[in-house]
This record gives structure tokens, sequence and C-alpha cells, in this order.
């Protein structure tokens, strides 16, 4: 073998080494950090949870404090004369267009825009964060149980099978918290159709109404994520802490099957 060979091979074994290392030390800090966050950060983070529910924006609040105007005005009324044709109203330059027989078409809004609901706002910008976390804590716990199952033999399985339904349950609440993004997206996408309903046929007050009841809907939606998010952390730490030893030794050794 030619020293060059020699040299490269050596090189590429050295590299090899050093990525294992690098990976089981990779390891070794996701497992630590697992198990702080089961002992330390999770009983913190209930704490926190149950003190932000009591709070006057979450316990206190009516239905009635997240309404918010909408700033698009109603029309006037279309005048008909004699012959039962409509008569135009005289308009301003920052009335909507008249009505026709498909609703009003609005070029241009007194107020320039339709702002979201600021109260909904408010509450998303704090759920969200806490959404998040738990997506990132669900991930961390499914890695270190992932770690933690040993390799697949016969016999002595019941730690094992521990792990894999504490694993299945860590996996549901991740797929969960991730859904409750959507939720928030779904919402306002939603507001927005009903708002241009308004704005299209701003007479008719079933459309104004409907936005009123999806702001009282995604209010209690709200409020509703924040009690899952909270239970949850609850579950995962009650159900990890129980099966802590099963879960970082699933199998027992053959001298303590003797006794």
């Amino acid at each position: 073998m030619s020293e060059g060979t020699s040299t490269a091979t050596t090189s590429a074994s050295s590299s090899g080494e050093d990525n294992a290392r690098k990976v089981q030390q990779y390891k070794d800090n996701l497992i630590n950090r697992a198990e702080t966050l089961i002992v330390k950060e999770f009983p913190e983070r209930i704490v926190r949870l149950n003190a932000l529910l009591e709070t006057p924006q979450f316990s206190e609040r009516c239905f009635t404090d997240v309404y918010q105007e909408l700033n698009i005005p109603v029309p006037e009324p279309i005048v008909l004369d004699g012959e039962g044709h409509a008569k135009r109203p005289r308009l301003n330059s920052n009335a909507p267009s008249p009505v026709d027989g498909n609703g009003t078409k609005v070029h241009a809004l007194p107020s320039g825009r339709v702002d979201c609901n600021r109260p909904i706002s408010e509450l998303v910008c704090i759920v969200k964060p806490i959404i998040r976390s738990l997506v990132e804590d669900s991930n961390l716990l499914k890695m270190w149980i992932s770690f933690m199952i040993p390799k697949i033999e016969d016999g002595n399985n019941f730690g094992v099978s521990i792990q894999e339904d504490t694993l299945a349950e860590i996996q549901s609440v991740e797929t969960e918290a991730a859904a409750f993004f959507d939720q928030i997206s779904r919402y306002f996408v939603s507001r927005a159709k009903v708002v241009s309903k308004v704005a299209k046929y701003p007479h008719i007050d079933d459309y104004r109404r409907a936005v009123a009841e999806l702001d009282e809907k995604e209010f209690l939606s709200l409020w509703l994520v924040l009690s899952e998010i909270r239970n949850r952390y609850c579950s995962l730490h009650d159900i990890v802490i129980k099966n802590m030893e099963k879960l970082k030794k699933p199998r027992s050794s053959n001298a303590d099957s003797l006794y």
C-alpha cells in the first residue's frame, strides 16, 4: 500500500471516529437535557400555565370583551322610482360603490382597512410560544426514549413495551400540539372570508353576527388550547416519572432475576 493511500485511510478512520464521538456526545447531551426537562422544567411550566389561566385575560374576560367593530358602513337603501327602477344614490368619495344584483362592490373602505381582532391577536401572541414549546419538548422526549430502547431480543421485553407505550403517547401529544397551530391559522382565514362577505353584503346583519361568533369561538378555543397544553404537560410528567426506572433500564439483568 502506498504512503498516500495509507495516509488517506488513516485520515478517513480518524474522521469517522471523530464523527462517532460527536454523535455520542449529542446523544448524551440530549438524554441529560430530557431528564432535566422532566424532573425540573415540566413542574415549573405546569405552575406557570395554571397561573396564566387564572389571569383576567383568560379567567375573567367575557365574550363581549373580544368584540371589535368592523368599520364597514351600511350603504344607503336603494330608492325605486315610479316605474320600479332603482335610482342610484348619490355617493361621496368615501362610500362604497352602489348595490347591484351581486351585492356591493367595495373598491375602498372608509377606514382604509379592516383590522384583525386585537384582543384575539393579543391572546394568540401569548399562546403560540407555549404551543411551540410543547412541540419542541415532545420531540425531545421522543428522541430520548428512542435512544434508550435496547436492541431487539427474545423475552424480557416488558420494559420495552412500557417504552413503546410512552413513546406513542408522546407522539400523540406532539401531533396534537402541531395541530393547534393549524387551528389558529384557520381562524384567521375563516374570519377573513366572513369579513369579505360583510364588505360585499354590508346590509346583511347575519354576516356581521357571524364575525362576532367566530371571535367568541376562537377566544374559547384559545382558552381550551392553553388548558389542554397544561393537561398534556401534567400527563407526560406523570407517566414518565412513574415509569422512569423502566424507561431508563427496560431489561433487568440476569443477576437480578435470580433473586
